[in-house]
């Protein structure tokens, strides 16, 4: 049974009641505050819904995790590392990392009709950046922006919502300069929600429900600022 949320309580039913088709989808409706995202994403769920659509909620098996620790980095990649082509940026053009995400083109995971960062969804996660649990990173080719990342910190794990790239592995770049400072970091996870290539040449690996439900049972629930400021 799909649940529908009520406007005025932020609380999601357990990861076990999403349905099996459409695949993880648990519940539709609420809204995008800043206290039901933080909910949500503590609880192992996100929001992914189109234009003109209602907020759909999910919580999806298996699921796509790193080990920071466990970021893998080619020897394609560590090359281009150490040619220092690029310059590598936290937090300095967040708005501007969303919109590149949102205007890249994706084929369709959770369901049938491609969806993405609607602006209502664009508009939520700024109010979260805002808050200091929203985070991007941005990748410079000569001032201007080829790649990124963003996504939110709850506690000691790192959930990833979107990448892009301009520039070939741009992206990559991104995604290992995070996985190396959540390192430093001491964190315990990056929550990459959907198995992809791309995400598993990096590392990553689908884990079951259960074994995702454990890695949440106890992180608490706090920004990233306090290591962010200190990179």
């Amino acid at each position: 049974m799909l649940h529908q949320l009520a406007t005025d309580n932020i609380h999601f039913p357990p990861l076990s009641e999403a349905l099996s088709d459409p695949p993880g989808l648990l519940a539709v409706g609420g809204d995008l505050s800043v206290p039901r995202l933080l909910n949500a994403y503590q609880s192992g769920i996100f929001p992914w819904f189109g234009e003109g659509d209602p907020i759909l909620w999910w919580a999806p098996t298996p699921r796509m995790v790193l080990q920071p620790e466990k970021v893998k980095i080619s020897k394609s990649m560590a090359k281009l590392i150490r040619q220092k082509r690029y310059q590598i940026t936290f937090d300095q053009a967040f708005d501007r990392v969303v919109k590149q995400c949102a205007d890249t083109p994706r084929s369709a995971q959770l369901d049938e009709q491609a969806t993405w960062i609607v602006p209502a969804m664009q508009i939520a996660y700024k109010r979260l950046f805002e808050a200091g649990y929203a985070h991007s990173i941005e990748v410079w080719d000569q001032g201007n922006l080829v790649g990124g990342l963003y996504g939110v910190a709850i506690g000691k794990i790192f959930c990833g919502e979107s990448m892009f790239s301009h520039r070939s592995n741009t992206s990559k770049l991104a995604f290992i300069a995070l996985a190396q400072w959540l390192q430093k970091w001491q964190f315990n996870l990056i929550d990459c929600q959907l198995p992809t290539d791309h995400l598993a040449s990096l590392g990553a690996e689908a884990i079951s429900k259960t074994a995702f439900e454990n890695c949440l049972s106890n992180n608490a629930l706090y920004g990233l600022d306090s290591y962010w400021n200190k990179k």
